[in-house]
């Protein structure tokens, strides 16, 4: 019960995070126009952060329940009872809010003075800092490195989970036992890898003065591609 508990939330949002940035870009690819204006990108950036962030705060949520169920599995309706599962989600729609509006109030805290082209089909920070005059931009870098701080303790927290898991489950007499542990283990640990790598990977590459089209791609194994497969994956 505490897994589709888990899954209806992250179900809506993911639905909530792919609807940030695909729906403006399908717009803009059929009308020709490429502009957002400003209120709009301000909110495409908070709500970016709040789901991409509450999200990965479920994710880590999600590891939990698992190594309970796998490694605890007596004490698991204990462990996991439904006053955890409402606190956990709540913890997460909460810290994923308080990181969005820490990002976007650093971010537009810059000037922005000169070109007003967002090199990206949505509106995010490094983009963002492309286009901003301002060459400190000290309140980002406290966000950007608080953000990394929190991911690296969330997914050591995940790694942990999963080599207790996976010892458990190599111990289990029965390989159907076996079977079903990693289905349900492993898609959800191939999802986490590429939403942090990618994630990570944008935020601290150094910007470079032209888009490429490797910044493009990999933009969308954290926007889009996780949303789209989460779905796909726990279905089957």
């Amino acid at each position: 019960t505490p897994m589709y508990f888990f899954l209806k939330n992250l179900s809506f949002i993911d639905l909530c995070y792919i609807s940030t940035t695909v729906p403006k870009s399908i717009v803009n690819s059929l009308t020709s126009d490429n502009s957002i204006s400003f209120l709009g990108c301000v909110s495409q950036l908070f709500l970016l952060v709040l789901f991409a962030a509450s999200e990965f705060f479920l994710l880590t949520a999600m590891s939990y329940d698992r190594y309970a169920a796998i490694c605890s599995p007596l004490r698991y309706e204990l462990i996991v009872n439904k006053t955890a599962c409402v606190s956990i989600l709540a913890a997460s729609w909460l810290g994923g809010g308080l990181f969005g509006i820490l990002f976007t109030a650093s971010t537009f805290s810059l000037t922005f003075c000169g070109s007003n082209a967002v090199q990206q089909f949505f509106c995010d920070v490094p983009p963002l800092l492309k286009i901003s005059c301002s060459e400190v931009h000290i309140a980002i870098d406290v966000s950007v490195a608080a953000g990394v701080f929190l991911d690296a303790i969330c997914f050591t927290y995940i790694t942990l989970s999963y080599v207790f898991i996976f010892s458990a489950v190599l111990k289990m007499p029965s390989s159907e036992g076996r079977t079903k542990a990693f289905s349900t283990c492993l898609p959800h640990l191939t999802v986490i890898v590429i939403f942090l790598l990618t994630g990570t990977f944008v935020y601290l590459k150094p910007p470079a003065d032209s888009p490429s089209a490797l910044d493009l791609l990999v933009s969308m194994f954290y926007t889009v591609v996780p949303p789209t497969v989460n779905p796909l994956i726990y279905s089957l």
